[in-house]
């Protein structure tokens, strides 16, 4: 499941503002998007990565998705980062 190799990963980005900003800069391995998230605040994320072929995965809550990031409130994006 793609939200364990979420939970192992070494560094992530957290918020759409820093999942932006690190997928222009080619710096994400997988992107992950909730679902139950504000269209307005995701939709210049998902925007980006429809126009650049960027995978999305989506995540059925932030609090999920939060939890996945380890941290104790909800988040509306997340990405792995490389190494």
């Amino acid at each position: 499941m793609p939200l364990e190799k979420l939970k192992k990963a070494k560094k992530v980005a957290i918020g759409t503002k820093q999942v932006l900003k690190a997928a222009e800069n080619k710096e994400t391995v997988l992107i992950f998007v909730a679902q139950d998230a504000d269209a307005k605040v995701v939709e210049p994320l998902s925007t980006y990565c429809n126009e650049h072929g960027v995978q999305i995965v989506s995540i059925d809550s932030r609090i999920q998705l939060g939890k996945a990031c380890g941290i104790d409130v909800g988040a509306a994006a997340a990405a792995i980062l490389k190494d």
